[in-house]
């Protein structure tokens, strides 16, 4: 590690290449990304990219305040009839970007089109539990329940309601790329690739947008994000590394905004497929990798270290259960004893995930004898073959999990479960403890359930918990906004000072 820091502060110091300035001025705000958004249908991916993009296109069922309270949106109120029976009461004055009513009738598609097996959503898992929804009055939608759900509010506040005539006409593959949604911009064009052009909907039912137009541009390079930055050409950058967010602090004309966030840095570690499938590599893997080195030297204090796959910010979170120590000679030891000494394991990423630890984390697990090859792909493609069969899922995987929920129920229960796309692991007592965690309507009982699981992760290993994330935005000085824990980047919250 201190052989790679030189190298890694040298490439940080070589000088940037910048681009013609183009001033944003006051009527358009542009956004750098790391990628492009994988889709812009809000029930088919929730990636950061893809949820950053369409979230300002749609409206969902309820949403989340400021302050991170759960609060009305298309559902202007709801009531409990029993633990399983939910009746939500919707606006009337909301339209679709089309200039057609949003009713019950489109509700009741968006929950019944996302809950369906066939449809394949990677979100299914958040919606599992609801077993029917139906029109019991005009403006009145009723859910049912296969049994109580404690997090279901908390999962609610990513269902984007869609408009059912116009995605029943044009079909899926012509949705996602010409979407409609209700919310305070409409997509104005896609050039895959290059950008994301949205327009804002004035005749948006909460208010007026605070941008004529928000350009989301896809800037993989992190240095051409920064220049971005410097010269005008954005005027936020989505996804801004430590080392950049130092450079742009002494910058009078940027300022740096940040929070920690209930996303969690982790390993993924494929217990399915390859050397990993053996636990004792799995466990070997765990202890050559020093967290605090990444935290210090990488991070630069933008995270905090967690022993579990979970961050304080989420219900669920225990303290007590370790991690596994760093300790590389008993790592190496493992790797004798499962005679995997020299095995070559996969490192599949993206430009979404933090370079400089991709190559860390090789490095460590290099010195305690195996053999690590980085597999960078675009971000579609990496989600694609993490959703995929284990054996295109590579041996190990960098991750940023954020649920958007801030409950345990959102994070492990897709990453773990038996049968989860995610998932490439299996153990079936850990299966029962997450789902009567997510039944139960005890709060107590479900933190006991979930110490438990987390204990049978800490066993097993299909995944370490690395870090709580901070989300880092890199920001002109007039743009005023305050990051909040569940990451929402809402354009409507922000304004020109």
């Amino acid at each position: 590690m201190r052989r790679r820091l030189p190298l890694l502060v040298a490439l940080l110091t070589v000088p940037l290449l910048t681009q013609p300035a183009r001033a944003a001025g006051k009527t358009t705000l542009t956004v750098d990304l790391a990628n492009d958004a994988a889709t812009l249908d809000p029930q088919l991916q929730w990636d950061t990219d893809s949820y950053t993009v369409y979230r300002n296109i749609f409206d969902n069922l309820v949403t989340r305040d400021v302050t991170g309270k759960i609060v009305p949106q298309v559902a202007a109120a709801w009531h409990y009839v029993n633990p399983t029976t939910i009746v939500f009461t919707l606006r009337r004055d909301i339209r679709f970007q089309n200039g057609t009513s949003l009713t019950a009738a489109d509700v009741v598609f968006s929950i019944r089109r996302i809950t369906n097996p066939s449809f394949r959503s990677p979100q299914l898992s958040q919606f599992d539990t609801i077993r029917s929804v139906d029109i019991t009055g005009p403006d009145q939608v009723t859910l049912h329940l296969k049994t109580p759900y404690a997090p279901l509010l908390a999962q609610l506040v990513k269902l984007s309601i869609v408009p059912k005539a116009y995605v029943e006409k044009v079909g899926n593959t012509q949705f996602n790329e010409h979407p409609i949604g209700s919310g305070p911009y409409r997509l104005e064009k896609w050039q895959h690739g290059v950008e994301i052009v949205l327009a804002a909907n004035g005749a948006y039912w909460g208010g007026k947008p605070p941008f004529p137009a928000v350009i989301f541009r896809d800037v993989p390079s992190d240095a051409t994000r920064l220049a971005d930055l410097r010269t005008g050409r954005a005027d936020i950058d989505h996804q801004m590394t430590p080392d950049d967010a130092k450079a742009i602090a002494r910058d009078p004309a940027l300022k740096v905004l940040s929070t920690p966030t209930e996303r969690v840095g982790y390993l993924f570690i494929n217990a399915a497929y390859g050397p990993t499938k053996n636990v004792l590599v799995r466990r070997a893997i765990a202890m050559a990798i020093d967290r605090n080195a990444i935290i210090q030297a990488l991070l630069q204090g933008y995270a905090k270290p967690v022993n579990i796959l979970l961050t304080p910010a989420s219900f669920g979170y225990v303290s007590d259960v370790p991690a596994w120590p760093f300790d590389p000679k008993a790592a190496r030891a493992l790797l004798e004893k499962a005679h995997a000494v020299g095995a070559h394991l996969t490192f599949l990423t993206s430009p979404s995930y933090n370079r400089q630890i991709t190559e860390a984390i090789q490095q460590m697990l290099d010195n305690v004898g195996l053999k690590v090859a980085i597999d960078q792909v675009d971000q579609p493609t990496f989600l694609r073959r993490r959703e995929g069969p284990a054996a295109h899922a590579g041996n190990l995987a960098q991750g940023l999990w954020s649920c958007a929920c801030q409950d345990a129920d959102g994070t492990i229960w897709p990453l773990f479960h038996s049968g989860s796309i995610w998932s490439k692991y299996s153990n079936p007592a850990f299966d029962k403890l997450v789902d009567a965690a997510r039944t139960s309507l005890d709060p107590k009982q479900r933190l006991a359930d979930y110490h438990a699981a987390f204990e049978i992760l800490h066993r097993d290993v299909p995944g370490i918990g690395l870090y709580q994330a901070y989300a880092i935005y890199g920001a002109r000085k007039q743009l005023q906004w305050m990051p909040t824990p569940n990451e929402a980047f809402f354009v409507m919250s922000m304004r020109w000072k």
